[in-house]
């Protein structure tokens, strides 16, 4: 019942923050002034009646109340006014997600199992020289950015050495052998800090349970060191690591800006970045919404997650 309540709760506040996000970006991205119709030549004429249609003459507010009921009731985001001119926005944001899912799923799918098999190596190793070697590269890898990274990727591996190419292949082939080794490098940019977090919370966690008293009872018993960590160590450890590992899940629809532009992935985070560029109000409003929903659901994801995993957790009781 605790449960029940909290997660109805929890989706209440989402779609309230959701929502003053929203209403925010809208009023902030109508004070910017809109491109002269002019500028599309024979489409100027369609432009402006479709203008005419969203309100764009009409009081910030009401054009808020068109907005929402043309798009989050209707389902209609409009049409792009600059990036891709009288197109669909969200049949080409759909067009996009495929890119950023293919990059994204394999960067994840790299970075669990190194992630995890370092923390739990660092952990094994408290206090000797594997267990500080992994650590300070660990702070290594978080303290830098992504886009660091995947210069030096595009440098080392792809300018001197040449064994991939500098931007992704083009085509919508997305998970051929040629795809999948031209997007190598935005995939090891991206694992590095994924692979980093992981190694580090799993790491802290193993070596806090490790040292916790029913560890001595199951030694105490007859169980081998060997026995002890598999049986109860790395049960127990998971239980808070597992949520984070669903909220990575959750979140890889949402993309890299940064990476995605450097590498040339046609995804949703460089069309995001191109909106905003670009003033395509449209594209700017539904991936507004689109990430930001994505990082509202994934905090919800985690939060329940720790109950499942956990029986003995009951999220929303006091």
């Amino acid at each position: 019942m605790y449960m029940v309540k909290y997660v109805i709760k929890r989706i209440a506040l989402m779609f309230f923050v959701l929502f003053t996000i929203m209403t925010m970006s809208f009023v902030l991205v109508k004070m910017l002034p809109n491109i002269d119709a002019e500028q599309f030549g024979k489409d100027a004429a369609l432009v402006a009646q479709r203008r005419e249609m969203m309100g764009y003459n009409k009081p910030i507010l009401v054009q808020y109340g068109i907005f929402l009921k043309r798009s989050i009731l209707g389902g209609d985001w409009g049409m792009s006014e600059a990036l891709y001119r009288m197109q669909d926005v969200w049949t080409v944001f759909v067009s996009k997600l495929p890119a950023t899912l293919m990059v994204n799923v394999c960067s994840i799918f790299l970075s669990i199992p190194i992630g995890l098999l370092l923390g739990i190596y660092a952990a094994l190793k408290k206090n000797k020289w594997q267990d500080y070697t992994i650590s300070t590269l660990v702070m290594v890898f978080i303290s830098v950015p992504s886009f660091v990274y995947a210069f030096l990727i595009q440098y080392i591996l792809c300018f001197k050495l040449k064994l991939f190419p500098l931007q992704l292949k083009a085509g919508t082939d997305w998970f051929s052998p040629a795809m999948l080794k031209s997007a190598v490098p935005a995939i090891l940019s991206l694992s590095f800090g994924s692979i980093a977090g992981f190694a580090r919370y799993t790491r802290a966690e193993l070596s806090e349970v490790l040292t916790s008293d029913f560890m001595l009872l199951a030694r105490t018993k007859g169980l081998t060191r060997s026995q002890a960590t598999i049986r109860h160590a790395m049960r127990n450890s998971m239980v808070p690591i597992f949520p984070m590992i669903l909220g990575e899940f959750v979140g890889i629809m949402g993309g890299s800006l940064i990476i995605e532009q450097i590498f040339g992935v046609p995804g949703v985070g460089q069309l995001f970045l191109n909106s905003i560029n670009g003033r395509d109000y449209n594209f700017f409003m539904l991936l507004t919404v689109f990430y930001t929903l994505i990082g509202l659901v994934a905090g919800i994801v985690v939060d329940i997650s720790y109950g499942i995993v956990d029986p003995r957790i009951r999220m929303g009781e006091r």
